[in-house]
């Protein structure tokens, strides 16, 4: 799809989305294609919105790498989104009682798009929740299955508090070195993935985000949902819109 069809294409969504055409800012023409995986999710598309960039939702695709090449040619950036597990067989382990993982075709597309995304390009990658998750597998490490019966506490329909390590991108982006987060997960980074550094933890100490040690590229995976928090909390606007300023760059 070209940039000027996207842009056509976004003077309906505000009514499938039940959003008055007035309350939807303007787009420049050169803003970029932020591609969502596999969700159909309001919340995710109004924030990417908001944020000036372009949502474009990738339907849940045969893994076809004729198609991911095309979307690495044509998308500005990628938002890996929330979701159920990850089958704990990627990471090389068995799986725990509490894992209920994705349907398989949804697996499949994300696994490949993620990881093409990560090996072929340098472009803008987030990740949010499952998001985050599927970063650090791609990257070659594991995650906490269960969180309540692996490290206790919970993390599931709550709010806490969670602390950014100095120096790290994420902090630059946010500016507060801690704040309130919301909290659906019950699993969590463990073992981190080779070229990523832990940017964020909970008061118990289970991670809450990641980044690249690229310098030069803009990937991050965050455990809370910004783009549900952003109706009460303009903070996490910062996040969407540092990672569609990063697209708009346009990466290689």
């Amino acid at each position: 799809m070209t940039r000027s069809a996207c842009l056509s294409l976004l003077v309906t969504i505000p009514f499938f989305l039940g959003v008055r055409a007035e309350e939807v800012p303007p787009l420049s023409p050169d803003a970029p294609l932020i591609g969502i995986a596999s969700v159909n999710g309001e919340a995710y598309v109004k924030a990417v919105r908001d944020a000036g960039g372009i949502p474009v939702i990738l339907p849940n695709h045969e893994a076809d790498p004729v198609l991911i090449a095309g979307y690495l040619r044509k998308l500005d950036g990628l938002l890996l989104p929330g979701g159920a597990d990850i089958p704990p067989s990627e990471y090389g382990e068995e799986q725990h009682e509490t894992v209920e993982v994705l349907d398989d075709k949804r697996f499949h597309f994300e696994k490949a798009l993620g990881k093409a995304w990560i090996e072929k390009s340098k472009k803008p990658l987030l990740g949010i929740c499952l998001g985050s998750q599927w970063i650090n597998v791609l990257h070659g490490g594991s995650l906490v299955q269960d969180i309540p019966s692996e490290k206790g506490g919970n993390h599931r329909g709550t709010t806490h508090e969670v602390t950014l390590e100095p120096g790290s991108k994420l902090l630059g982006i946010y500016g507060d070195a801690s704040f309130e987060v919301n909290s659906w997960h019950h699993q969590s980074v463990d073992a981190v993935g080779k070229g990523l550094r832990v940017v964020a933890r909970g008061a118990d100490g289970v991670i809450e985000a990641t980044e690249t040690t690229d310098p030069g590229r803009f990937l991050i995976g965050v455990q809370w949902h910004p783009e549900k928090m952003l109706p009460t909390d303009g903070r996490q606007a910062r996040l969407l819109k540092a990672f569609v300023e990063a697209s708009t760059s346009k990466g290689e």
